[in-house]
């Protein structure tokens, strides 16, 4: 089974559908670790796409907030404005289906996905020392996860954790074999806000059969996004962060 690892999509229709177009064909199924909304000027096609095509999706902290299960407060004044444009923009049925995201980890065959951290959804996993204490949490070989808007991951063995990578500036992708005595977690990257200073979308593709996980990055029009930003007057400094990918 070839399954499709998107996550952080954040309302980028154009990132999305630059992902789409790169693994075409690569495929048999799509996973979402979650944050389907916010940051980003397309959160009902995105939502809508995500709804018809992904086999199964876990919620994000901001699908919580824009849905009403958590409150406005934890957020920064920019993800407030965001999200308060999008509740704004979604009708009643898209906030439920949001409402309604299954919260992780859950269990899909071979794999686990989940949104922050295997200890709390929230959590951002961004060092061995964070990662170290969901390994023993874990109920598959790997798992992926979203949250950081940062490609890579870690792997462990025996206790000790080691740090995958993003694929290199002016390189496309990464590919490793997945060793049999060793646990993953894996973050695919975000879709629609990469935070890793490259701007490109990411995305990851987990064989099954051939036991390898790759990861890959895929330029799209952000000054498109960008554009649509400043058109329905979200702030500004999101359109600038696309741009520059932090």
């Amino acid at each position: 089974m070839r399954t499709l690892l998107i996550s952080d999509l954040h309302a980028n229709l154009y990132a999305l559908e630059a992902v789409l177009a790169d693994a075409e064909g690569k495929y048999d199924q799509i996973i979402c670790c979650g944050d389907l909304v916010g940051y980003n000027p397309h959160p009902a096609p995105v939502l809508e796409w995500t709804r018809q095509h992904c086999s199964y999706v876990v919620r994000g902290n901001h699908d919580k907030v824009v849905s009403g299960i958590d409150d406005l407060d934890w957020f920064n004044d920019i993800a407030k404005e965001a999200a308060r444009w999008t509740i704004a923009v979604l009708s009643d049925d898209q906030r439920t289906y949001l409402r309604d995201l299954p919260r992780g980890p859950q269990t899909i065959g071979p794999l686990q996905i989940w949104h922050g951290s295997l200890r709390d959804e929230d959590e951002y996993v961004l060092s061995k020392g964070t990662a170290a204490p969901s390994f023993p949490l874990m109920e598959t070989p790997i798992g992926f996860f979203g949250h950081t808007h940062l490609q890579g991951g870690y792997f462990s063995k025996y206790g000790r954790v080691g740090v995958i990578g993003q694929v290199r500036k002016g390189q496309t992708e990464s590919v490793f074999e997945l060793e049999p005595d060793l646990v993953y977690m894996v973050n695919p990257g975000s879709v629609g806000q990469p935070r890793d200073q490259d701007p490109r979308a990411a995305y990851a593709i987990h064989d099954s059969d051939q036991k390898t996980v790759t990861l890959r990055r895929v330029s799209y029009p952000a000054h498109r996004t960008a554009e649509d930003i400043r058109r329905t007057g979200l702030p500004d400094v999101l359109a600038i962060r696309l741009i520059m990918g932090v």
